[in-house]
């Protein structure tokens, strides 16, 4: 189902480093049920394992790698990327389907998936980079949301999101997570800014 220019519902496109509170935020953007009934929530699909606490079609749809790769082929997919050597993607058809509805939706990915996304909806599309508020922090931050995280993997993640910071320039906002209540106070006005325009 193609996209036309007029339709109402906006793609959030959220990116960060690893640890940045890119989740918490929108879940914490999404507790005002005024904001809330105007989005629906994109499920990606994604190769890696759950997590403790985490559910098929919840969090995640939880694919093999073979299942994966046969949809990519299949051109399923809005957006993919390899991370730290499991696949995630974004089902292409649910994304058309909610933005001719006019909902909106928020999607939490990385540099390349933001370009594929304003590039297909360059109308649609909202990019807002969610910076930490210092790098030092993040080991802490990442540690946190899942104790099994190999130290080599958590110092993986650091030097990735040094990398991921240098392209913060290039999102229509940046957004500085230094206190939860702030960073979310900034996003909803983000939000309602761009969801009047």
């Amino acid at each position: 189902m193609p996209v036309r220019a007029g339709n109402k519902g906006k793609i959030f496109v959220v990116s960060g480093p690893s640890g940045s509170g890119k989740t918490t935020l929108i879940k914490q953007v999404l507790k005002d049920r005024r904001i809330r009934s105007r989005f629906v929530r994109s499920v990606s699909y994604t190769t890696r394992a759950k997590r403790s606490g985490e559910r098929h079609g919840r969090d995640y749809f939880f694919i093999t790698r073979k299942e994966f790769l046969r949809q990519l082929k299949a051109k399923k997919f809005l957006e993919w990327t390899k991370y730290l050597g499991y696949y995630y993607g974004t089902s292409r058809e649910f994304v058309e389907e909610q933005i001719f509805r006019g909902k909106s939706i928020f999607f939490c990915i990385d540099i390349k998936g933001k370009n594929s996304i304003k590039n297909i909806f360059p109308l649609n599309a909202v990019s807002i980079f969610v910076m930490p508020g210092s790098l030092k922090e993040l080991p802490l931050r990442i540690r946190g949301r899942c104790s099994r995280i190999e130290t080599g993997e958590i110092r993986q993640r650091v030097q990735l999101a040094k990398k991921e910071i240098l392209s913060a320039p290039g999102y229509d906002y940046t957004l500085i997570n230094q206190e939860l209540m702030h960073a979310r106070n900034r996003l909803k006005e983000i939000i309602c800014k761009e969801l009047i325009n």
